[in-house]
């Protein structure tokens, strides 16, 4: 068994509907969808979007109240103009702007929005890091 691995992110959301298609408008695709949840398809793992209510008893808590925004999700770019690109393309695909892409004190160019149900995502270039063609990241012993 491998420990240190995630395989799927489950995000609850207050309307599954309306959760697909503001993914849809970002071009994402499900690979899996019914009336109770939706999984697509990443490099190597599954994001899945499950109704917060269901999610709550799946998880043994009925009744709890989920929230969100205590993490981030991250999609890390090659240039600042990709970078750019999907922020402008969530914003469009009625994402609420957090902060605009800039330059960072780390070195780097960032920028955060999260979805309609309050979901944080970081678009974001990390100069001291290489991206495979797909897009994947893997850290190499040198940072």
């Amino acid at each position: 068994m491998t420990p240190q691995r995630v395989t799927l992110i489950t995000l609850g959301v207050a309307d599954l509907t309306a959760a697909r298609a503001f993914y849809g408008r970002l071009g994402w695709t499900p690979k899996f969808s019914s009336d109770g949840v939706a999984f697509y398809q990443m490099h190597g793992q599954l994001l899945g979007l499950f109704g917060r209510e269901e999610l709550a008893k799946d998880q043994g808590r009925p009744g709890a109240s989920l929230g969100t925004g205590a993490m981030t999700l991250a999609q890390n770019f090659a240039t600042e103009v990709e970078v750019d690109a999907a922020y402008a393309l969530a914003i469009a695909a009625g994402a609420t702007a957090l902060k605009p892409p800039q330059k960072v004190f780390w070195g780097g160019y960032s920028g955060y929005w999260s979805d309609p149900d309050g979901h944080v995502w970081e678009m974001a270039m990390n100069p001291f890091w290489t991206l495979s063609r797909d897009g994947s990241l893997t850290l190499t012993d040198t940072v």
